[in-house]
């Protein structure tokens, strides 16, 4: 099946890929949670999804696959809750949950989208929440293309669909408790890693209702774990102990008592700390050269290399699309094309700018350009356009001379 997660309608598209099996309820908890961390989606990277049917995801950017596996994850913890499969009432469900989540949110892109259906109501909500809450440039110099919270999501869904609302407070809590979790893990380390820096801002990246630098906790006893009651808050807060515990080498004794003192707390039997030790380590030493916050030798040069491929990735996508609205704009094409052979003046330049992003808006997936941050990627944008669509540009070369 192929969908493209940065097109209007990708949510219905989905499910209809997805019907042909009537997906089955998952039961229990422990299994849902199991299926869930295989993705990859717990540790903040997605590298499959846990789908009747397999997803085609060639050339998809990372924001991509967060963007269906928040999805699904949200539809796999409905199906728990309410044993039920009904697509529609699911997602009027997911939109005012995060009606209810954020309350002020979710305007940016309003403006800019057409549309009133609900399952792209929730595409621009999904949309919105993998962006992690700096401006574009911050969120990648923190290697973050990703939201390694998004499960928090998922917590915050089931607490509304049992309790008919989100229980006041919870998210803070709930992050709080994260945080505390990772500091305390982190002061637990013997030996101390580049990794551990990365880890922080990962979640500094991530976290919206709490200050990283505000949470001093010295020891897991005053943490009030025993707040949390489902076994998901559970399961979880453990691996995200597990996760910031993790190095190259076996864990240390004090380090795996840590967690194993956490799972005491919480009444979880020690045989999952074995196993999320097992799996932590399985899934970070399969996908180490993947995964984003590893690839910290030199961040600027990483984060020019990704956000190039991703802005690469999608013209070639919205080539079509842009080739026409270019085609009707002939001042515009004749600026880029002088910028390949000479530096366009100040006047120049905010005629391009002004005129890209009027484009833009009017392409849904090229509307990242128009979020905070978004117009320091223009550059990039600039750069390719040439490439990817020749034509027009030898065409007005030819007019030029």
């Amino acid at each position: 099946m192929m969908i493209n997660p940065s097109a209007h309608g990708w949510i219905a598209k989905f499910f209809a890929e997805q019907k042909h099996l009537q997906l089955p309820v998952v039961g229990y908890a422990l299994e849902f949670y199991s299926s869930t961390r295989a993705t990859g989606f717990i540790y903040g990277h997605v590298v499959s999804f846990d789908t009747p049917l397999p997803i085609d995801t060639k050339g998809w950017i990372s924001e991509e696959f967060s963007k269906v596996a928040l999805l699904n994850t949200l539809y796999g913890v409905y199906g728990l809750i309410t044993h039920e499969t009904n697509q529609a009432d699911f997602i009027s469900k997911a939109i005012l949950f995060y009606k209810e989540m954020s309350p002020k949110g979710f305007n940016l892109l309003d403006k800019m989208l057409p549309g009133n259906a609900p399952s792209i109501e929730l595409e621009k909500m999904i949309a919105e929440r993998v962006q992690t809450n700096e401006g574009i440039i911050g969120k990648n110099f923190s290697h973050i293309l990703t939201n390694a919270l998004l499960f928090v999501d998922v917590l915050a869904f089931r607490q509304y669909l049992v309790n008919g609302a989100i229980p006041n407070n919870y998210l803070k809590k709930l992050e709080e408790t994260i945080v505390s979790i990772v500091s305390l893990a982190l002061k637990t380390k013997s030996k101390k890693s580049d990794y551990d820096d990365l880890l922080i801002k990962l979640f500094e990246a991530s976290v919206r209702y709490t200050k990283f630098s505000k949470v001093e906790v010295q020891d897991v006893e005053v943490l009030q774990l025993d707040y949390f009651t489902s076994q998901l808050e559970k399961l979880y807060l453990i691996d995200m102990a597990g996760m910031a515990l993790w190095n190259d080498l076996e864990m240390e004794k004090n380090e795996a008592s840590f967690l194993y003192q956490m799972a005491k707390i919480m009444d979880i039997p020690d045989h999952f700390v074995t196993e999320s030790i097992a799996s932590t380590d399985e899934f970070i030493n399969k996908y180490k050269k993947r995964i984003p916050y590893f690839n910290y030798s030199n961040p600027v040069k990483h984060f020019y290399d990704q956000t190039t491929q991703n802005v690469k990735t999608l013209i070639s996508r919205n080539k079509t699309r842009l080739a026409k609205e270019l085609a009707n704009n002939g001042d515009l094409v004749l600026l880029l094309t002088h910028s390949t052979h000479r530096s366009l003046d100040a006047k120049e330049k905010k005629k391009v700018k002004k005129q890209l992003l009027e484009i833009c808006k009017t392409i849904p997936s090229l509307t990242i350009f128009l979020l905070p941050g978004g117009s320091l990627l223009l550059p990039i944008l600039i750069k390719f356009i040439p490439q990817i669509l020749p034509s027009t540009f030898n065409e007005n070369l030819e007019k030029d001379e």
